[in-house]
């Protein structure tokens, strides 16, 4: 072997070398202080980006239609509150977008549960300004007052639903 080709693969090893310490590092860090949890801002920088006569309007609009929903549903849920596990206290506003639960990264929820699945289930309003729950076929599973969820299934008021250790509810 040519002195050239040494060096070359001497320098390829080290390179790798140092690419698992790198990965080892950072997944430690991650077990030890969890993920971190950042705000979505694509609408806002969106909604920048628009000349001013359109960001008027589109405002208006918006605010037209919170007020019709906010009239037609007093009743409903406004906060999804994490009531037991390790993110007990967390609390997610409902403004109508589909919420994620499970231990993936782009969660909307992340779930440091060693019996949660990576998608394990989704909440999100259907047409009539219900909320359902769906189980995103789980190993472990998705359950609501003791019950295991199999379809999809509308959320009461109040009602516990657990995944693992950790239990969310709906709240005014």
């Amino acid at each position: 072997m040519s002195e050239l080709t040494l060096t070359v693969m001497r320098l390829g090893f080290l390179a790798v070398l140092w690419l698992f310490v790198i990965v080892a590092v950072q997944v430690i860090r991650s077990d030890l202080f969890g993920t971190r949890v950042t705000q979505r801002t694509a609408g806002r920088r969106e909604a920048q980006t628009r000349p001013p006569q359109q960001r008027q309007q589109a405002q208006a609009a918006q605010g037209r239609q919170q007020q019709n929903n906010n009239r037609a549903r007093r009743g409903a849920p406004t906060k999804l509150v994490v009531s037991e596990g390790s993110l007990a206290g967390t609390t997610v506003a409902l403004q109508g977008q589909t919420i994620t639960l499970g231990r993936a990264h782009d969660s909307t929820i992340v779930l440091d549960d060693d019996y949660a699945s990576s998608r394990h289930a989704r909440i999100y309003p259907d047409r009539d300004g219900n909320w359902i729950v769906e189980d995103l076929g789980s190993t472990n599973g998705t359950f609501m007052d003791r019950n295991r969820l199999t379809t999809p299934t509308p959320i009461p008021l109040g009602a516990p639903i657990r995944i693992g250790k950790t239990v969310i509810e709906l709240r005014k």
